[in-house]
């Protein structure tokens, strides 16, 4: 829960039950006393203000970023516990009071005490109404106008084009743009322009596309500047029980290797799930007579429920108070997290290698190739290619790979841990991501060019935003209700002067060398920052974060450095890291 500095404009009118302020309510908050004060909810927002102290303190909590709400009842006819809201409502005469306990997707939980059962009923059925709000237009991002953008702004920071451009400008003739998707006909999830092998034609892709999941055709995400080798995305193959066969498809596989190489096809799932896919689901892969010169690696990643499921388990591990140490390491394990974490930091390990190191292209997919493919090409990318790994170049990246590339962010970041709803498309594979980009972030603290404050950001605003960035599931979706028109872009705001200096790694040198991650167990740390950021432990961390920072903008970073080392600016940082220590 922050403090913000925009104003709210409703966008939906709320229904007769709506109460519009409370006063004479108790907002317990993490890190601050408990306080006294009114209560508002507009369209979008839940606004506390404190009138008790000078300051006039007002609290502003984004409804969307709500994700579940216990309410509790107290001296109702001598009883008190946890009711439904039918039950609640039907034993509310009596003049008593009650308290709503609401927990946020960024983790964060807090409590109001409400006067009067009528009123807290209806403040808690108007939080769940206007918090779940399904209709994308309605949201805030399109009611949200900083003082410092303007709608006329550039939207976006990179297009194919651009890295068209890039690509030519090292290795000419071998690659071109395509208009083939233009009016996202052909692949809903893919941009209207794509980079393909300048050997294949448009009719060639229309074909190749009937033959992949979703018209995920082979497109090129990244080219290596110094081997010109290439990695690739794509879905999975519709071969089918009977092993159909498209000579498009291999054809324009053919082309990525010229003939005259081999390529790796990293196919995100075990063998036996992409032959049960195939039999039960018309998927498939590339078989090896079909395709020459490819050699098929499987690498299994957890995706949907189960990742989801783990995320709900870590959370309640680093939520248990008993202060056990047994007991949290066995919920920590058994949540099994860093396992996924480790997962993609090894298998893009293998991606980086098979370009940087063995001078291969690669083909990466699994399903629909809209999650774990877009995990671990991005990791690879943060690997290899120290352009990715500055501030501008890291939400560049993320834009080209994760907005642009079709990830369904509002399936995936509909529900958080907290949320008691039964659980459909959620899954937190944007903030695996975060996590893991953190521990490349904490293995390698002079490499990356952002703050950990940055991926923090990023982890509440794909769940809950004042911007458009993340809203809908695909290009074609933004497209149509006029996101880029009619909403403001994160990733530019994040890159305005006051917001950089906050985001920017003040220890950054940069490396034309790769970062190879360590995926040994006693490597891997639990992210506090994101996990514990509401604990005292995780207080302890940010002070010891913005310590260090103060250190290094008051005297110059070579300053620092000399007066008391690297290794000394780091170990204020790290001083509470052995609060919660890795898996043994």
């Amino acid at each position: 829960m922050g403090i913000l500095h925009d104003t709210t404009t409703p966008a939906a009118q709320p229904d007769s039950d709506w109460t519009a302020n409370v006063e004479n309510v108790v907002l317990r908050q993490p890190f601050h006393p408990s306080t006294k004060g009114t209560l508002c909810i507009t369209g979008h927002h839940l606004i506390f203000s404190d009138r008790e102290s000078q300051s006039c303190r007002q609290v502003l909590l984004l409804l969307r970023n709500i994700d579940a709400i216990e309410k509790s009842v107290e001296n109702l006819l001598g009883n008190s516990g946890l009711l439904s809201s039918a039950r609640w409502k039907e034993r509310a005469p009596g003049p008593s009071s009650g308290t709503l306990t609401i927990k946020c997707k960024d983790l964060c939980v807090f409590q109001l005490d409400i006067p009067g059962m009528e009123q807290c009923l209806n403040i808690a059925h108007s939080i769940e109404a206007l918090s779940s709000m399904n209709e994308v237009a309605d949201m805030y991002p399109f009611f949200h106008r900083p003082h410092d953008a303007s709608l006329q702004d550039q939207w976006g920071l990179s297009s194919p084009q651009h890295q068209y451009h890039q690509m030519e400008a090292l290795q000419r003739g071998r690659w071109r743009l395509s208009y083939v998707n233009g009016d996202h006909t052909v692949c809903p999830s893919y941009p209207p322009t794509v980079l393909v092998p300048k050997a294949i034609s448009d009719e060639v892709l229309l074909k190749v596309a009937r033959f992949r999941q979703a018209g995920r055709f082979p497109v090129v995400c990244y080219h290596h500047r110094k081997n010109g080798k290439v990695i690739m995305r794509s879905s999975q193959p519709l071969t089918g029980a009977n092993r159909k066969r498209c000579q498009e498809d291999e054809l324009l596989l053919q082309a990525v290797i010229d003939g005259s190489d081999k390529g790796y096809i990293i196919d995100t799932r075990s063998s036996q799930q992409a032959q049960q896919a195939r039999m039960t689901a018309g998927g498939g892969v590339e078989s090896k007579s079909s395709y020459p010169g490819w050699t098929r690696l499987h690498r299994q990643m957890e995706k949907g429920k189960s990742l989801q499921e783990s995320l709900i388990k870590v959370v309640e591990a680093c939520g248990d108070q008993t202060n056990n140490m047994d007991r949290w390491l066995s919920k920590l394990e058994n949540s099994k997290w860093l396992y996924h974490v480790q997962t993609a930091l090894s298998t893009a390990g293998l991606l980086a290698e098979c370009v940087e190191r063995d001078g291969h292209s690669v083909l990466v997919h699994g399903s629909e190739g809209t999650d774990c493919t877009l995990l671990i090409s991005t990791l690879a990318q943060l690997i290899m290619d120290p352009t990715c790994r500055t501030l501008e170049g890291f939400l560049t990246l993320l834009e080209r790979e994760w907005v642009q590339g079709g990830h369904p962010f509002q399936q995936r970041c509909a529900r958080s841990a907290h949320s008691h709803a039964r659980l459909q498309q959620e899954a937190p594979v944007f903030l695996l991501l975060l996590d893991c980009a953190w521990q490349l972030w904490y293995q390698f603290p002079l490499a990356l060019g952002f703050s950990e404050d940055l991926l923090l950001r990023l982890a509440t605003e794909a769940y809950a935003s004042d911007y458009g960035t993340f809203l809908c599931n695909s290009d074609r979706e933004r497209c149509a209700i006029g996101v880029k028109e009619k909403t403001h872009c994160l990733f530019q705001a994040l890159l305005k002067p006051e917001e950089r200096e906050l985001y920017s790694n003040p220890l950054y040198e940069s490396t034309e060398l790769a970062i190879w991650p360590s995926v040994h167990p006693q490597s891997l740390q639990l992210w506090r920052g994101f996990f514990l950021r509401w604990s005292q432990q995780g207080r302890h961390l940010e002070e010891a974060h913005d310590e260090m920072r103060n250190m290094i903008c008051q005297w110059g970073r070579a300053a620092a450095q000399h007066v008391i080392g690297y290794a000394g600016l780091w170990a204020i940082y790290c001083r509470v890291s052995s609060v919660y220590p890795p898996l043994p």
